[in-house]
């Protein structure tokens, strides 16, 4: 008979670690040891339960790099102890962390599943016990011994997506979370229905945790109008060794010589440039029209059908692995762990 899964619940910050003072009608951090009390019916779920809080629980906006290395270096720490990892984390950058604790985690044979809320716990219409409760059971999932999801998910409102293909579109609804290009990986309904073909396969490799992120890189989104000196201002940012560029469409950009003249200079001196589309689905394809074939051939690198979230994250993955110059357009173009469709 095999033993209950064992799952470590990490609480970084958010809403859904916090509760009404009803006073006041402020929102506060409540103890996270203390959430057996706050949520009975986990008691009902066939596992056991262990947490453990960031001592400072940030608001997501306040999530960087230096945190997203603590709370790897959290798992790893846990790695052998536990079967599955539960992370609860702020919606505002929780895309932007699933997505680089995807990349950080190489060889990953155990659920890390991020998940949040859109109202506090003791809120009358919480979203946070369902999103919890769904969370803890999809990462005590197993199948012969073994996890049955293997890779960094995000759970909310009903469905678990691959982390590195989600973004954030909605501020004020419960469906706070999408994935543009990819199908979700698990739906919970009367049953959960496990989506078998998506989910990422076996790796059977000892688990490598990769802590160098270069944080040397923007986002710059074209917009119509956007000027010579501001572009110019930006690729000559100090240090700076990559953008991501979200463009028009399926890739498209200004074909002003200007302008592609800039984008060359910053690839000549090294600066690797991701194209990404500004739409919330769809894919760049470089080619296509003449407003990308430019981009192309001056050296611009496919974001393919990648979310800006994965795209920065990636970056500054590959960037803290000091690939090769040489390879990083070929590099950068491949699925890692699914972030991008080859």
């Amino acid at each position: 008979m095999l033993s209950k899964a064992k799952i470590l619940l990490i609480y970084t910050g958010g809403t859904i670690g916090m509760k009404k003072d009803f006073a006041t009608g402020a929102l506060k951090a409540f103890n996270f040891s203390k959430l057996l009390q706050r949520i009975p019916e986990l008691k009902l779920l066939d596992c056991e339960i262990e947490t453990i809080s960031f001592e400072n629980p940030i608001d997501s906006s306040n999530m960087n790099p230096e945190k997203w290395v603590k709370l790897a270096t959290i798992i790893e720490d846990n790695y052998t102890a536990f079967d599955g990892f539960v992370v609860l984390h702020g919606s505002d950058t929780m895309s932007y962390t699933a997505s680089a604790l995807s990349f950080m985690m190489e060889h990953l044979a155990k659920p890390i599943i991020f998940t949040g809320s859109q109202l506090p716990i003791g809120d009358l219409r919480t979203d946070a016990k369902e999103n919890l409760i769904t969370a803890i059971q999809i990462a005590s999932l197993r199948e012969n011994g073994q996890a049955v999801v293997q890779e960094v998910g995000l759970y909310f409102e009903y469905k678990l997506y691959r982390a590195n293909r989600t973004t954030k579109i909605n501020a004020e609804h419960f469906k706070a979370f999408t994935s543009p290009n990819y199908p979700f990986l698990i739906e919970s309904g009367v049953h959960l229905k496990i989506n078998s073909e998506a989910l990422l396969p076996v790796s059977g490799k000892e688990l490598r945790v990769h802590k160098n992120l270069d944080t040397n890189v923007i986002i710059l989104k074209l917009f119509p109008g956007i000027s010579e000196q501001l572009i110019d201002a930006l690729v000559a940012i100090p240090n700076l060794k990559g953008i991501v560029l979200e463009t028009y469409g399926a890739g498209n950009a200004p074909t002003d010589d200007w302008f592609l003249a800039v984008l060359q200079k910053a690839i000549q001196n090294g600066i690797h440039i991701i194209n990404v589309t500004q739409c919330s689905g769809g894919s760049v394809r470089m080619g296509q029209y003449e407003t990308s074939t430019a981009l192309r051939e001056i050296g611009v690198i496919s974001g393919n059908d990648i979310t800006t979230e994965a795209a920065i994250t990636k970056l500054m993955f590959l960037l803290g692995q000091n690939e090769s110059v040489a390879y990083f357009k070929e590099v950068f173009e491949t699925s890692f762990r699914g972030e991008i469709q080859e």
